[in-house]
């Protein structure tokens, strides 16, 4: 079993920087949207005492993750990646990622909170996410910093903390171009 489980990750190894490599690319031709899911955080669930206003109420970024945020922002830097703007969830854990990868006060934008269990207000929430997508016209990338559950139901992708999803508009929806992990 060990030896069955060690040969698929080292199979998988070549295609995860693969795709990083194929993902930088599409961002140095500028003119990108990326989805990216906030830096390690610690824990997995909020507390039930969670207030979206108060960040000791929430689960934050961990100490790796802080470390993760800013080899984000040194990455994007070094490959000639440049950031035209970032959104963020109102999260605590989303706008700290964004503050400390990209060194610039985030815009909240509530469409990009973790979405809630009424199917109405979520398809409202995503369609406000994909519009936000299909509206970027800038040459350079938009970053919009959220949570595992928006990016997987926007793309059918579930990322990492800290993983990059490039995306474009297909239809009513998005489509996932390439991705980069950190």
């Amino acid at each position: 079993m060990y030896r069955l489980a060690l040969a698929v990750f080292l199979l998988a190894v070549p295609t995860l920087a693969h795709a990083t490599d194929a993902g930088w690319a599409l961002l140095r031709q500028g003119g990108h949207v990326v989805l990216l899911r906030h830096a390690m955080t610690n824990g997995t669930t909020d507390p039930a005492n969670f207030d979206i206003a108060k960040c000791n109420t929430q689960r934050n970024l961990s100490e790796r993750g802080k470390q993760q945020a800013r080899k984000i922002g040194a990455l994007f830097g070094a490959r000639s990646a440049p950031v035209e703007k970032v959104l963020s969830s109102r999260y605590c854990r989303c706008l700290d990622t964004a503050r400390i990868a990209f060194e610039a006060e985030p815009e909240p934008f509530e469409p990009l909170d973790v979405p809630g269990s009424d199917e109405t207000e979520r398809a409202r929430q995503m369609a406000a996410i994909v519009d936000a997508v299909r509206d970027y016209s800038g040459s350079d990338i938009l970053v919009m910093v959220t949570h595992l559950e928006n990016i997987k139901e926007l793309t059918g992708v579930s990322p990492r903390e800290g993983e990059a999803v490039i995306v474009g508009v297909q239809g009513d929806g998005l489509r996932a171009l390439g991705r980069v992990t950190f």
